[in-house]
């Protein structure tokens, strides 16, 4: 509960941005349920005109299914602007998250990259956020207009009739409690079935990315039963998801049901006794559905924005991922080099508990070439990229015309390593 809290706290920073188009989304969200509210009772009014064979004010029910009629023009053109200012938000929104989560990835360490795969980072950057903007922009169409229907409904069922609105208000909280239950239970199983999706793209991308190598060591049958255990936990967890959030419907249709019935039965009752007209029970009667259909929406909604959440949780994973060391404060330029590189009582490792490195030392000379030969896993790649310091060395030195590569520029680095190059004083290693 507390990530969900603190994901929703990051969401809304970046919805933030946009706040002037948010206030005006909730400005014609409450304009349209005050008009669809508005309709029944007009109609309740058109229905009192019917008195009777022969004794029927077409005047008035031709007045009253006019003003309707304009009415819901009037709310279908709201919600029309609303949904134009909801897909703008979302998909700016999720272009900013985008933007953030590719920056960081330029400005990762390399311990990061390693340790994920690709097909898991591409797929928070891409899946995720697709799947994140699919439950954000549902929760604009329908959260904000569901909670404000919910609010005007219980108004204008207050002004009709305070007892019948009573039992609506007693019936209702069942809504709520499934709801809850639901969605605590949709989270994790969505949860689950992101990070699987992102196990499943990676490993899919290592496969093409190297089948060469598969199919010259024969992994082929191996790769398969893998691939297939992968599949199988997605779709285990695919399917618990969809069965979590497939109840919600149902379960709240029947509270919606209960509502309705209560509603028909106390309020014909009322009706009997002549302290309510006909009009005004089948008026009752729509805001009774017009109630509970809310709930039915907004317990859809919540188990989209789990999945929503879900997701939004990976990507702001990495785009709060320390970023790589800075640059010293005291870090030089170094544009030209003499060919010297210097390394002394190295020691290093990728995993602490897991020794590589270890006090190794060397010296080129301006103009010499040295090879270093191996097997496979031997250190000699791990030796390019502590030269390239694409990883810090654990202890000891490195050092290029003198200068600790710590303290050169990561951008003037390379530029380095360039000139010895051209100038065939890079050791070859």
């Amino acid at each position: 509960m507390k990530k969900n809290t603190s994901t929703l706290k990051k969401i809304f920073g970046y919805i933030g941005h946009y706040k002037y188009l948010l206030f005006l989304s909730v400005l014609l969200a409450g304009a349209s349920v005050v008009l669809t509210l508005y309709v029944p009772i007009r109609i309740g009014y058109a229905i009192d005109a019917i008195i009777g064979p022969g004794q029927v004010d077409f005047t008035v029910v031709a007045r009253h299914l006019i003003t309707v009629v304009v009415m819901l023009l009037c709310v279908g053109l709201m919600q029309w602007v609303m949904n134009m200012l909801n897909n703008k938000i979302t998909y700016n929104v999720v272009r900013d998250m985008r933007a953030r989560a590719f920056d960081k990835l330029l400005v990762l360490p390399f311990s990061y990259l390693d340790s994920h795969s690709q097909g898991d980072v591409v797929s928070r950057v891409i899946s995720d956020a697709d799947q994140f903007a699919d439950g954000l922009l549902m929760g604009f169409s329908q959260l904000f207009t569901g909670v404000v229907t919910i609010i005007g409904t219980l108004a204008f069922m207050l002004t009709i009739n305070v007892w019948i609105t009573l039992v609506v208000v007693v019936v209702t909280p069942l809504s709520f409690f499934v709801a809850r239950f639901i969605a605590k239970k949709t989270y994790a199983m969505f949860q689950k079935q992101s990070a699987v999706r992102g196990e499943q793209t990676g490993f899919i991308d290592e496969m093409i990315t190297n089948q060469k190598v598969v199919t010259a060591y024969s992994k082929e049958a191996d790769n398969q039963k893998q691939f297939d255990e992968i599949n199988d936990r997605l779709a285990k967890y695919s399917m618990r998801a969809t069965f979590f959030s497939s109840i919600t419907n149902p379960a709240t249709r029947f509270v919606n049901s209960i509502v309705y019935a209560a509603v028909a039965l106390f309020g014909a009752m009322i009706a009997i006794r002549g302290n309510i007209s006909v009009g005004m029970l089948s008026c009752f009667l729509s805001y009774a559905n017009q109630y509970t259909k809310p709930f039915n929406e907004i317990s859809g909604v919540i188990t989209e924005l789990q999945n929503a959440l879900a997701c939004a949780a990976r990507i702001f994973e990495l785009i709060e991922e320390e970023k790589e060391i800075p640059d010293a404060s005291d870090a030089v330029t170094l544009g030209e080099a003499d060919g010297r590189v210097d390394i002394e009582d190295v020691y290093f490792s990728y995993v602490p508990d897991k020794k590589l490195i270890e006090d190794f030392n060397l010296h080129v000379k301006p103009g010499q070439r040295v090879a270093i030969v191996g097997p496979t896993g031997c250190g000699k790649t791990t030796i390019i990229n502590l030269l390239m310091r694409f990883y810090d060395v654990n202890s000891g030195t490195i050092k290029v015309s003198g200068h600790d590569i710590r303290k050169i520029t990561r951008e003037s680095l390379p530029v380095s390593y360039t000139h010895l190059r051209a100038h065939e004083t890079r050791g070859n290693l």
